[in-house]
């Protein structure tokens, strides 16, 4: 069975009896006003015809869509998956349609992301996911981003307020301080750090306040080791930890998602947590929910990040200025950490 061709915005206005343009304004969204009589004869010549309406002709007749860009950096990740739900659930109830872009902590591709929703001349454009210490890649972002907005879209970001554009900033060097002056308070003195990726601007601030909060307690941090901020990274960072003699009584992995993979290293290798060694995590993903032990870790509100970036991309009055939203982290000390005696 051969398709029918699409019906045209032509079609419609010959069977309506209007000129090309009149139909447009009907069916693409155009602020310029038609008659209650020629609305009338055109939808309802849409309706016979059985006419689909284009979406790019829409956004262009409005200067904007009802699309909402979010980009992250790992959907499959639960820290960008709780945060893409808030903001799906603020686009939602003002009507709008979210599309998804996962850049796997690709700078090109990210770029590649804004790039295209900018030509689809969405409404808005969410950025979700740390900068980076490249300092010629946060510009040619910028500029990206000011493109955007020179088009019309509104942009806000969750990360460090780098691209001169409202941003959600979660203040992960202060929750990492607390978390280390709260395992402190438990006996720790000793620590280890699983600590990202060394590029990633969140990894080196919770390293850099993680390293500050032991210090001023009066410990040490014994290692630190780098790598990819997923499960498989902190499993391989804890393999490469146990090969050299164990001096330290407690693991600091900089996000969950690591943690998680550092506690399957080491159930896989016969060491007790807690018993052995403590591990503590930052985020508190949902996925926490069913791990055992149950992690330590720094609580951030996920869900609320992506819904008050939403929030302001797309207020009805923006603010004239960049808006920087501060999120404090809260210590959460569960049972993958104890307390030592003596």
């Amino acid at each position: 069975m051969t398709s029918q061709p699409a019906v045209t915005l032509t079609e419609v206005a010959r069977r309506a009896g209007v000129s090309v343009a009149t139909a447009s304004r009907v069916l693409n969204g155009s602020e310029r006003s038609v008659g209650a009589d020629l609305r009338h004869r055109v939808l309802a010549a849409a309706a016979e015809l059985d006419y689909v309406p284009n979406l790019h002709a829409q956004a262009v007749a409005r200067g904007s869509s009802s699309l909402v860009g979010l980009v992250v950096h790992d959907i499959a990740d639960p820290y960008f998956s709780t945060i893409a739900a808030g903001v799906m659930a603020a686009a939602d109830e003002r009507g709008l349609i979210v599309s998804l872009g996962s850049t796997l902590a690709s700078a090109e591709r990210e770029l590649d992301h804004v790039a295209l929703l900018r030509a689809q001349r969405a409404r808005a454009l969410i950025l979700a996911g740390s900068r980076t210490s490249n300092a010629a890649q946060t510009r040619r972002l910028a500029r990206e981003v000011q493109a955007f907005r020179t088009g019309g879209g509104r942009v806000a970001c969750i990360s460090q307020p780098l691209l001169g554009t409202d941003t959600v900033a979660p203040e992960n060097e202060e929750g990492a301080r607390a978390l280390a002056v709260a395992l402190a308070g438990l006996g720790h003195r000793r620590f280890a750090v699983l600590a990202g990726p060394e590029a990633l601007l969140t990894a080196t601030d919770r390293l850099a306040g993680f390293r500050a909060g032991v210090e001023e307690c009066g410990g040490t941090v014994r290692r630190v080791l780098t790598g990819p901020f997923t499960r498989d990274g902190g499993y391989r960072a804890v393999v490469d930890l146990l090969a050299a003699p164990l001096d330290v009584t407690c693991v600091f992995a900089v996000n969950d998602v690591m943690a998680v993979g550092a506690m399957a290293a080491l159930r896989e290798r016969g060491v007790s947590v807690p018993g052995d060694l403590s591990v503590a995590g930052f985020d508190d993903i949902p996925t926490l929910r069913d791990v055992a032990p149950p992690l330590t870790t720094v609580r951030l509100p996920l869900g609320q990040l992506g819904r008050s970036a939403a929030e302001l991309a797309l207020a009805l009055a923006p603010s004239p200025a960049p808006q920087v939203v501060a999120v404090p982290g809260e210590v959460v000390l569960r049972e993958s950490t104890r307390r030592l005696v003596g």
